[in-house]
């Protein structure tokens, strides 16, 4: 039953981009073109928010913003072609060094600022694309023919079963960090340093957000208006409610086939070219300005030999720090953030690695020492 589903979606998937091929002569280029900019001022909006979110954690060290924008792109245009946002590791990576004594842990915590941004606009959008009629129920989420999200409402007892499965993972990931639980959460709550500073999160992460957003609603008229759909305020926060629900079944590249069902739902069986059209557009956009990010930028030839060397960067600080007895490496963040210099992040990963270190030579050779 899944691969039939599975079959089926690919099937209208292909049906809908031969319909765009051979609508093609009547895509407006040239507000394909103004859309295309729009998303691309959206996303430098978006990647200069989250600059500042590390400048707020890391006040101390200096942070170049073409570095954080080519991470932010790079990641974007890679989860627009591999699913289940596999560009989230790159950009962990590619944001870590860029970010001189930085931890994964507070880097991948800033990640989360910018979702309460995004949780209070899609609160906002989901609640008038719900109220307007034409947009699916919950319920009716398994008719849609999206595989991936049919599945799940299709299977309430499967879903329950997955979300307690996650709740469990969690916990027992938490159990097996317990050893250095404190000094990760230490870590954690660095990264979320700007949220403690409710002005300043405001003016330099929420308003800046907000700025990208309206690009982004501009991106989306403009593709309204190039696939012959129509751009208007409506339509347009229709389109956002679609990309917001693609965006929490994360299982295909961009949210592909979510996106497509709920699009010709919303619009009608013409809109099929515009929802595969759209895809095509911003993830072809994206891949392109991601790769000339990571090749200008961080002088990687690939994709490919981003990931390889996030992973080998990963083996080798594991391999480096070990594993500490219980409480030493809690103990050394502790001396670490009451040595620091005023100013200074407390949180240098790097010393406080090689002071944990010093400590348990000198208390070896003590041990060796009293025998």
């Amino acid at each position: 039953m899944p691969i039939a589903s599975i079959s089926e979606d690919v099937s209208k998937f292909v049906d809908a981009v031969e319909e765009f091929v051979g609508n093609l002569a009547d895509v407006q280029f040239q507000w394909l073109a103004f859309g295309l900019a729009a998303f691309g001022i959206y996303l430098s909006f978006r990647a200069r928010a989250f600059f500042h979110v590390l400048r707020a954690a890391y006040p101390a060290e200096r942070i170049e913003f073409r570095r954080i924008w080519g991470a932010y792109v790079a990641a974007y245009g890679f989860n627009n072609v591999v699913p289940a946002r596999g560009g989230d590791v790159m950009k962990l990576f590619l944001t870590k060094t860029s970010v001189p004594r930085s931890s994964y842990p507070a880097v991948g915590a800033a990640f989360f600022v910018e979702g309460v941004f995004d949780l209070t606009m899609g609160i906002f959008i989901l609640t008038f694309a719900f109220s307007q009629g034409v947009f699916p129920k919950p319920p009716d989420f398994a008719a849609l023919g999206a595989f991936d999200l049919s599945f799940f409402a299709s299977h309430p007892r499967f879903t329950l079963f997955f979300l307690t499965a996650l709740g469990v993972l969690s916990l027992v990931l938490f159990a097996v960090l317990s050893r250095r639980v404190q000094a990760f959460w230490a870590r954690v709550q660095q990264g979320l340093t700007i949220l403690y500073d409710r002005p300043r999160y405001l003016r330099e992460v929420f308003a800046f957000q907000f700025y990208g957003w309206c690009f982004r609603f501009t991106a989306f008229w403009c593709l309204l208006e190039a696939f012959n759909i129509g751009g208007s305020v409506k339509n347009v926060l229709l389109v956002l409610g679609v990309n917001a629900v693609a965006a929490i079944v994360p299982f295909t590249p961009g949210g592909a086939g979510v996106q497509q069902a709920f699009l010709v739902k919303v619009f009608g069986a013409g809109a099929a070219a515009y929802s595969v059209g759209q895809q095509i557009a911003i993830a072809a956009f994206s891949i392109g300005l991601g790769f000339l990010a990571i090749v200008t930028i961080f002088r990687f030839r690939s994709f490919r030999e981003v990931i390889d060397a996030g992973k080998a960067a990963r083996a080798r600080e594991d391999a480096e720090v070990g594993f500490a007895p219980e409480g030493e490496t809690v103990a050394a963040t502790a001396r670490a953030r009451a040595a620091a210099p005023p100013g200074e992040s407390w949180l240098d990963e790097e010393a406080a690695t090689a002071r944990d270190r010093a400590e348990r030579r000198a208390r070896r050779a003590s041990r060796r020492a009293k025998r």
